[in-house]
């Protein structure tokens, strides 16, 4: 479906918001191809919305009624007049019936097949798959989990992980330590993966305690040939949900990243695929590892990979979609350098990582070499309480691992975000943490080194007195703390709490 001009499409809708759909925006201009954002109620003035070349209206707030909604998809692609959709993460992304209705329409869905979707999107499924293929999977149920009565866990043993069958994201995770905390925990999982996904099966598996989080990225064309990028570690998280992703794992070998690759081949290898993938892994403290999930859709954390291969994955996926094969010369991939990207939510993490509600007012974004920033918003932005409350990715690279740290340090230095509480300060903690520093961490590590965040020392205590003085006396407690002391810190946040008590 390549274009006169050389494009692989004319005009491409974008069926996602904030930052994703700005990188594929950007990615559809560098191809010469037509973007088309949509939006719903609450996303009309979203900077999303303002850079697409045209933009189409879904409907309320509410992501059931507008991002998560096939009709409206559909008919905003047809009045639009767009060839592909491209559903970013998240939302409908590995929804097989949303890309079978994609294809049915006439359209081409810029993802792997919807038969893939079908067989390894839902992650009850690709358990399933990837036992069959040989692939090692922790120990778990391979059923549904509807009556938590008429299961025996006692064959998985505790501490147990409940899942989301149709999940991603830590949405629908619920660990569970006692028999008696399954009912609840059930409940609760397949409540909040109903909303986030629109499905609430749930899945159980053992939790591997101590245990690295680290993952494949897979790129294959409509030809068969099939590559593997690299790795990316994911370890370090909070509510089952990544913070923080670098390239190339500290933990892995390179038998150990051979090991890695030929289980996400096997596993891909067992379904029709094409586009992208990421085959997810716990690694654990002896080397081994098991199959977590496969997500069937582009990464949150696809720009790591990017930086460490130089190569574009959102491009290079409209270009899959298109027909056209992989380049001669694109093979499995060593890293060249080292990148790290750390995620910033509108969120508290001395109060448990709780999402924040509110704006942003001051808005400043690091620069310079080896510094990448993602963000779907900008300065003035009032957040809209009904989706993910990421702000921005930072992404940065260097020659290695401790040149990529300093340039992060530098990077989060010079950033500034102002209005509400973001989750700034544990990175700018994180950068100097000594089991960061060293890569010597597993997904236990924000409950293990952070907790509620890092104790004051007394001269930070008497620097946070001084800070909630100053907040008092200007009345301005939500951005003034930013214009006296490191922004973030643990004794900036507890100066803000004391001016707000007093």
């Amino acid at each position: 479906m390549t274009s006169s001009g050389g494009a692989p499409f004319s005009r491409l809708l974008i069926a996602n918001r904030g930052e994703i759909a700005i990188r594929i925006i950007r990615a559809c201009r560098d191809l010469g191809i037509e973007s088309i954002a949509v939006y719903s109620d609450a996303d009309e003035a979203a900077l999303h919305v303002q850079l697409a070349d045209r933009a189409e209206r879904l409907g309320p707030a509410a992501p059931s009624a507008s991002y998560l909604s096939i009709p409206a998809v559909l008919e905003a692609a047809r009045r639009s007049g767009a060839e592909a959709i491209h559903p970013g993460y998240g939302f409908l992304s590995e929804n097989a019936e949303f890309a079978r209705a994609v294809e049915a329409a006439g359209l081409v869905f810029v993802g792997p097949p919807a038969a893939t979707l079908a067989a390894l999107g839902d992650k009850l499924a690709a358990r399933r798959a990837a036992a069959a293929a040989g692939v090692p999977i922790v120990p778990g149920l391979l059923v549904p989990l509807d009556d938590p009565a008429s299961v025996d866990l006692g064959e998985i043993g505790f501490p147990a992980m409940l899942k989301a069958a149709a999940g991603g994201g830590g949405r629908g995770m619920r660990r569970v330590d006692r028999r008696d905390q399954v009912a609840a925990a059930l409940e609760t999982a397949r409540r909040e993966a109903l909303s986030a996904f629109g499905d609430g099966t749930i899945y159980v598996e053992r939790l591997v305690t101590a245990a690295r989080h680290v993952e494949v990225q897979l790129l294959g064309d409509r030809q068969g040939r099939l590559v593997c990028l690299g790795e990316r570690d994911c370890s370090i998280q909070r509510r089952h949900q990544k913070l923080v992703e670098e390239s190339p794992s500290p933990a892995v070998t390179p038998t150990i990243r051979q090991a890695l690759f030929d289980s996400a081949r096997r596993l891909a290898s067992s379904v029709p695929f094409h586009n992208v993938a990421t085959v997810e892994f716990l690694l654990d403290a002896e080397g081994r590892h098991y199959f977590l999930e496969m997500n069937t859709r582009l990464q949150v954390e696809h720009g790591v990979t990017e930086l460490v291969t130089g190569l574009d994955l959102v491009a290079l996926q409209i270009r899959v979609a298109a027909g056209e094969p992989l380049p001669k010369d694109l093979s499995d991939r060593s890293p060249d350098g080292h990148a790290i990207e750390v995620r910033m939510y509108a969120e508290d993490p001395y109060d448990g990582f709780r999402p924040q509600a509110g704006g942003v007012g001051t808005w400043r974004m690091p620069a310079g070499p080896g510094v990448r920033v993602e963000a779907g918003i900008e300065a003035d932005t009032r957040l809209p309480q009904e989706y993910d409350p990421l702000l921005v990715k930072l992404l940065v690279h260097g020659r290695d691992r401790a040149s990529a740290i300093r340039r992060l340090r530098r990077a989060l230095d010079e950033t500034l975000i102002g209005g509400l509480q973001t989750d700034l300060g544990f990175h700018r903690w994180l950068v100097d943490d000594e089991a960061f520093v060293s890569g010597d961490y597993d997904t236990g590590f924000i409950p293990a080194r952070w907790g509620e965040g890092p104790p004051l020392s007394e001269d930070e205590a008497s620097a946070a007195a001084a800070a909630a003085a100053f907040a008092r006396r200007e009345a301005s407690v939500s951005n003034g703390l930013n214009g006296v002391v490191r922004h973030g810190s643990a004794w900036a946040r507890r100066a803000r709490r004391e001016a707000v008590d007093r």
